[in-house]
């Protein structure tokens, strides 16, 4: 980097998987432009994961939150940097105002349309791009036409940590030997049922010979044991993993089948076949490979934090059809 070099600042938050869906904008930035400096501002429970990612200079640590002193600590180092451009991809009033405070000059951020809170868009330039695209990936690459960047391939540069976790599981199991069950979500209408889970684990255990192990998130531990419980001796609990950890244990996993959540967007950042139990168009697999079981079409509630029926339109999915999934993932193309 020289001192005429541009100077980019991203900012994406959180969450877990839209951090995740952020890579390939940050590596097709990198791409088009390679002398270029390139920070990312994020909620400090991210900064490790991106760490991993190859491309990125600094890793801004932003939580209103934490309070005033490491605010603006953080923003005095930002504002030296003297960015050419800072680039809202989360789309939210804060992260625009955040941008707009770092970089006094250009903000760039997505058209009213596409944003979930239209008022941010008053703290964006006006030169920010249309973007048609539908999918999360795709929206963010569309974005940064506005400083160059027209290539729209997907790539996760990441540096995989072989940790401790990973090195318990890949002994107990070897690599590609095990299956990745995900239970839990952040919101009600995207957890399939534990005891669906459990009777899957059985089947694939029965059908391919293969065990399964369930994540679990520190609050997820109780539902994580009922899928395990539900299994008949079919799987286990994970060992408790840091995110760092779960690149490894995805990457070492012969599958991973899982609801709209942070673990499956590991998974799918590192090449792990998946089957995904939700809407495949917004944030879904992109691999041409990956399987989809969702009840979207027939949905009402598309991307509310809860269904409006009695019962979730995910629980209309049956264990005999996730398998089907499960089986023909792990077919020629893994």
């Amino acid at each position: 980097m020289t001192d005429d070099s541009p100077r980019f600042l991203i900012v994406r938050l959180g969450a877990l998987g839209d951090v995740i869906h952020a890579i390939p904008a940050v590596a097709a930035l990198r791409k088009r432009h390679p002398r270029a400096r390139i920070d990312w501002m994020v909620d400090p429970r991210y900064t490790d994961l991106v760490r991993l990612v190859r491309g990125v200079d600094r890793t801004i640590p932003v939580d209103p939150r934490r309070g005033l002193t490491q605010l603006v600590s953080a923003f005095r180092a930002m504002w030296s940097a003297g960015y050419d451009a800072a680039i809202d991809l989360q789309g939210l009033l804060k992260s625009a105002v955040l941008a707009r405070v770092a970089v006094p000059g250009r903000v760039i951020g997505f058209p009213s349309g596409q944003l979930r809170e239209p008022l941010a868009r008053v703290f964006y330039s006006p030169t920010s791009p249309s973007v048609l695209a539908r999918h999360v990936i795709h929206k963010n690459l569309t974005l940064l036409q506005a400083v160059g960047v027209t290539d729209v391939d997907v790539a996760f540069p990441l540096t995989i940590p072989q940790t401790d976790a990973v090195d318990e599981i890949e002994a107990r199991y070897g690599t590609g030997r095990y299956v990745l069950i995900n239970p839990g979500a952040a919101w009600p209408n995207k957890r399939w049922p534990a005891a669906r889970f459990g009777a899957l684990a059985a089947a694939i255990r029965s059908r391919l010979g293969l065990p399964a192990l369930v994540l679990w998130a520190p609050d997820e531990h109780a539902l994580a044991a009922d899928v395990v419980l539900a299994s008949a001796g079919a799987a286990e609990l994970c060992p408790r993993t840091a995110i760092t950890d779960l690149f490894g244990v995805a990457r070492s996993a012969a599958l991973m089948v899982s609801g709209d959540t942070g673990p499956l967007h590991i998974a799918t950042a590192v090449g792990t076949p998946v089957v995904a139990l939700f809407d495949p168009h917004r944030n879904g697999p992109w691999s041409p490979f990956d399987a989809v079981v969702s009840r979207f079409e027939h949905c009402t509630c598309h991307y509310e934090r809860r269904c409006r029926r009695a019962q979730e339109c995910i629980g209309d999915i049956a264990v005999d059809e996730v398998l089907a999934a499960v089986e023909k993932r792990l077919g020629p193309h893994t």
